[in-house]
């Protein structure tokens, strides 16, 4: 395994197909588009991966995990879960890809690898169906999520700032 000493990931994950699950990988393009964020963070559009995903979980000190969590609270509300809550929440599947985070969550506990800090923002979904559009309230938590995401880079060290906007 490569060295995960100060190694931090932000991984949005979700499904561009599915409505409101793709939420996760929305803030990701935001972050990635409206920030800058340090060269030593790695931006991961996780999608889908499953599995895939155990060799960056492990590789990684600090997890930051961006995606729609079903926590039974009304559609577009912000949810946070910071360390031994984000396995334990996700083994509740939260959505359609989540189970496969778990998976791999606990297959990283098991091998004594998981991340050091992890936190998990999410929104609420309203829907998660065949749709390559969110609802409303989903696209507008999709801000709030960078929000917090930039709050977390920013207390894990990594200074993130907002790019200026072009002017044509």
């Amino acid at each position: 395994m490569a060295s995960r000493e100060g190694r931090t990931v932000v991984l949005g994950l979700g499904n561009l197909l599915m409505a409101d699950d793709r939420a996760g990988l929305a803030a990701l393009e935001r972050l990635r588009d409206e920030w800058f964020v340090p060269h030593d963070v790695e931006l991961v559009d996780g999608g889908t991966w499953g599995m895939n995903l155990l060799p960056l979980v492990e590789g990684a000190e600090r997890l930051l995990v961006l995606d729609a969590v079903d926590a039974h609270v009304p559609p577009g509300t912000v949810v946070e879960l910071h360390n031994d809550e984000v396995p334990a929440f996700l083994a509740c599947k939260l959505s359609p890809h989540q189970v496969d985070l778990a998976d791999v969550l606990a297959l990283a506990r098991l091998r004594g690898s998981l991340p050091s800090e992890m936190v998990l923002v999410g929104v609420q979904p309203s829907r998660i169906e065949m749709s390559a559009e969110m609802t409303p309230a989903v696209e507008r938590s999709v801000e709030a999520i960078v929000e917090r995401a930039v709050h977390w880079l920013d207390a894990w060290g990594k200074g993130c700032r907002r790019r200026e906007a072009v002017h044509a």
